[in-house]
């Protein structure tokens, strides 16, 4: 099961973390969520929730 942990506000800050992610090692899907807004949700599997999180903190605060 996939579970959202981040909704990007742009498609190029969706498109990045999808990258750093993968390089990462995880299984990442993005989808839009909002095209007036052009809004993205993030999600990953479920099983890599945490491990996941804690990447995605550093991507975010780097």
């Amino acid at each position: 099961m996939w579970t959202v942990i981040y909704i990007a506000p742009t498609q190029r800050i969706a498109e990045t973390i999808n990258q750093r992610l993968t390089e990462e090692g995880f299984l990442v899907q993005v989808r839009p969520i909002n095209h007036s807004k052009q809004q993205f949700e993030i999600l990953v599997p479920s099983g890599e929730l945490e491990e996941v999180q804690e990447v995605l903190n550093s991507i975010l605060h780097a």
